[in-house]
């Protein structure tokens, strides 16, 4: 076994051979973000986000930028509040499907977590399977109230949500291995 920080190294060494790189987003990132985010949410894979709502929290997010500097994957890391923090917003170019990168950076976000010394990460998603090789259990969304009763009643789907709630324990040294690229679908499905 490997420490989750050794994993993602060698995932990165991996990426950049390949011509891409984990960065924090920027200002200038925000269009193409809004761009493949609201992609997926008008084909019901995700929920939209607004360009205000991604400049407010631009500091959330993590992107996987390829040679051009572009955005070719996008995740942010929510903290909701001490003891808590939502991974959302885990977007990939479909070109991009299925070669680990969506992993990727869900466990950059938790490895961020880790840092922040939170207990708990959190996922409200329609691909369950995706988050159950990454270690996510299912879990009533009512855990989380902080979550609820500030973002989710805002939602135009608060009364008919169809996401899954999932969870997942945050350690500060966590070890496993990664899940093989052939092992993991990305949390948007690639269209035919």
């Amino acid at each position: 076994m490997t420490t989750l920080a050794e994993a993602l190294a060698t995932r990165e060494t991996a990426l950049a051979q390949r011509g891409f790189r984990v960065r924090p987003a920027r200002l200038s990132d925000v269009p193409r973000m809004a761009e493949m985010i609201n992609n997926f949410a008008s084909q019901g894979e995700m929920l939209p986000r607004s360009a205000s709502e991604l400049y407010e929290n631009i500091r959330d997010f993590l992107i996987i930028a390829d040679e051009n500097d572009e955005v070719a994957a996008t995740a942010s890391l929510h903290i909701l509040w001490d003891d808590l923090a939502e991974i959302k917003s885990v977007a990939v170019s479909e070109a991009l499907h299925g070669q680990g990168i969506g992993a990727y950076l869900v466990e950059k976000c938790v490895e961020e977590a880790a840092r922040m010394e939170l207990p708990t990460v959190f996922v409200l998603t329609h691909k369950p399977g995706f988050y159950e090789k990454l270690q996510f259990e299912r879990a009533d969304v009512l855990a989380f109230p902080r979550k609820v009763w500030s973002e989710c009643i805002r939602c135009p789907k608060f009364s008919n949500c169809n996401e899954i709630a999932m969870s997942r324990p945050v350690a500060r040294e966590f070890t496993a291995d990664l899940p093989d690229d052939d092992d993991l679908l990305d949390p948007i499905p690639t269209r035919a």
